[in-house]
């Protein structure tokens, strides 16, 4: 019965410390993405002219940004700003804009 409480206890913590991760990634990346909205809006709403981030397919935004950071997608300013992200980090703000409506 004491390895069965063990395992209960040991499991709780497993899934406390998950979901303290999941929120520090969520803060990082709107962190991360305060960055954009200069240029993308509060939240990823942008101004006309300019492309909406929110609510954009994760996969897409990584995909673009990629682009940026190698030089496949031309581009003024956003391939030297994605230069200054790493691939997690442009993970984490892909993860945040694609949870915005």
């Amino acid at each position: 019965m004491k390895k069965i409480a063990s395992a209960i206890c040991v499991s709780g913590v497993l899934a406390f410390c998950a979901g303290a991760v999941q929120a520090a990634d969520d803060v990082g990346g709107r962190n991360l993405a305060a960055a954009c909205a200069a240029c993308h809006g509060t939240n990823g709403h942008a101004v006309p002219g300019m492309a909406a981030m929110a609510g954009m397919d994760k996969t897409y935004i990584v995909k673009v940004m990629q682009e940026f950071k190698t030089g496949k997608r031309p581009a003024t300013l956003m391939h030297q700003i994605a230069k200054g992200y790493s691939d997690d980090q442009i993970a984490l703000i892909a993860d945040y804009y694609s949870k915005q409506k």
